[in-house]
C-alpha cells in the first residue's frame, strides 16, 4: 500500500493542479472546523479503508463522483516496439476508474 504520510505541499506550475491529501485534510479543517490534526486523520481513515477494500479485490464506489474497478487480465503476448521482439505479458489486476455521469457532465462544463 502507498505511504500514508500526508503529502507535501509543493509551489511548481504541476501541483498548483494536483489536488493532494493536505488540500483535502484543509478543506476539511475549515468547512467542518476540525483541527488540523483531525482533518487529517479523517481524510487518511477514508483512504485507508479505501484502498484496504481495493486491496480484498472489492470495487470502491463513491456516489456522484465514481467507481474504482478492479479487472483481471489474462497473459498475452506484447511486442517490444524498439526491436519487435514478442514477450509474453503475465496476468495481472488492474484498477480502473468510471467516473459518474454527474462527475463526467461538470467535467464537460469546466
Amino acid at each position: 500500500m502507498a505511504d500514508l504520510g500526508i503529502a507535501r505541499v509543493t509551489r511548481d506550475a504541476e501541483a498548483a493542479n494536483t489536488l493532494t491529501r493536505a488540500d483535502l485534510a484543509d478543506v476539511v479543517h475549515r468547512r467542518l472546523g476540525l483541527s488540523r490534526a483531525e482533518s487529517a486523520s479523517v481524510v487518511e481513515r477514508v483512504l485507508h479503508h479505501m484502498c484496504h477494500a481495493l486491496s480484498e479485490g472489492k470495487n470502491v464506489k463513491v456516489s456522484g463522483f465514481g467507481t474504482f474497478i478492479l479487472r483481471d487480465k489474462g497473459q498475452r503476448i506484447g511486442r517490444n516496439p524498439k526491436t519487435g521482439v514478442e514477450v509474453p505479458i503475465a496476468p495481472r489486476r488492474v484498477m480502473t476508474f468510471r467516473a459518474s455521469q454527474i462527475m463526467r457532465d461538470r467535467i464537460a462544463k469546466g
